[in-house]
């Protein structure tokens, strides 16, 4: 199974088309994510991740929805 995870960009890392790239923020754990994918990502905005590379934009309720429910399941934890 598949997971995305979302994640709140903090900072962009590189801009151009290809390789664009940020700081993104997991909970408080941040890790380098390729945006790419997703070119209208901005910063403050929450991503969902999957293999480091964000696929798509979610507002903030939805992504606290998603934590939600990956600590109800048991599966946001430490790394």
């Amino acid at each position: 199974m598949c997971l995305g995870i979302p994640g709140r960009v903090e900072a962009f890392l590189n801009t151009e088309p290809l390789e664009r790239s940020a700081r993104v923020s997991f909970g408080g754990i941040s890790r380098e994510v390729n945006l790419a994918y997703v070119p209208e990502a901005d910063v403050g905005d929450y991503v969902i991740v999957h293999v480091g590379f964000a696929i798509s934009r979610v507002n903030e309720d939805e992504a606290r929805r998603i934590f939600r429910y990956l600590e109800e399941i048991g599966e946001l934890g430490e790394p």
